[in-house]
């Protein structure tokens, strides 16, 4: 397994060193720190690091949080900041970055660690977390493929009016009267589709949104009357709204 890789952006050298040589202790692969805002984005350019410690505070223009600001908006990767001034405004210009840690100096070597592995832990969760909801963006989730005749032919869940069990097929009927056969199980189909669906009957699924009318055995869906299961009944009036 890969080391993680820190860059230490400290303008106080002997500072740098010691930070340095602690993380090198404690097993991390630690770049040539940078002392500028510049010689900072250069390493991040060429040594792409797994995690930054930025002190708020350096010689010149631009500050650590210029430094994480970039981060932010560029690189994508986790810092942690590091400073000797706790004073409010200070305070209050570090938290417009979201800064997931925060060392004040002098520091111990076991606070350093914690820092570290929890920031790099937390981004690892959230990093996860994105990637999870982009993918699921990219998921169609009012409609399934089924398969006709060599290809595959789109079918809405908003166009399906109720499925029947016929034994190891299922008999899709939909609002424009067409009618498809699936080899699936009714069980099986039922997690493909979204919570309008609900079984009636052992046989039946059905779309609650085309229920037109609820008798005592059985529901109207188009006309046509689908017998309610005794031991389904009772979910169904759940789902449905009386008044």
């Amino acid at each position: 397994m890969d080391k993680v890789k820190i860059l230490v952006v400290e303008d106080e050298i002997i500072i740098a060193d010691n930070i340095c040589d602690a993380l090198e202790e404690l097993g991390y692969e630690v770049l040539e720190p940078a002392i500028s805002y510049t010689e900072a984005i250069e390493r991040i350019e060429k040594e792409k690091p797994d995690i930054a410690i930025l002190d708020i505070q350096l010689s010149g223009k631009k500050t650590g949080i210029d430094i994480a600001k970039k981060i932010r908006e560029s690189y994508h990767f986790p810092f942690i900041f590091l400073t000797s001034n706790a004073d409010p405004l200070t305070l209050n210009q570090a938290k417009e970055v979201m800064p997931p840690a925060y060392l004040i100096k002098p520091f111990s070597k076991e606070e350093l660690y914690t820092s570290i592995e929890i920031v790099l832990s937390n981004f690892s969760i959230i990093k996860k977390n994105e990637e999870d909801k982009a993918d699921e963006s990219h998921v169609i989730k009012n409609a399934f493929f089924i398969k006709n005749k060599g290809s595959f032919i789109k079918i809405y869940f908003d166009d399906i009016l109720y499925l029947k069990s016929d034994h190891v097929y299922i008999e899709l009927y939909l609002k424009n009267a067409q009618k498809f056969l699936v080899r699936r199980s009714l069980n099986d189909i039922l997690t493909s589709l979204d919570a309008n669906f609900v079984r009636i009957q052992r046989s039946f699924v059905v779309n609650l949104k085309h229920i037109s009318e609820v008798k005592n055995a059985a529901i109207i869906i188009n006309k046509k009357e689908i017998p309610i299961g005794k031991t389904y009944k009772e979910e169904l009036m759940k789902l449905i709204r009386l008044i």
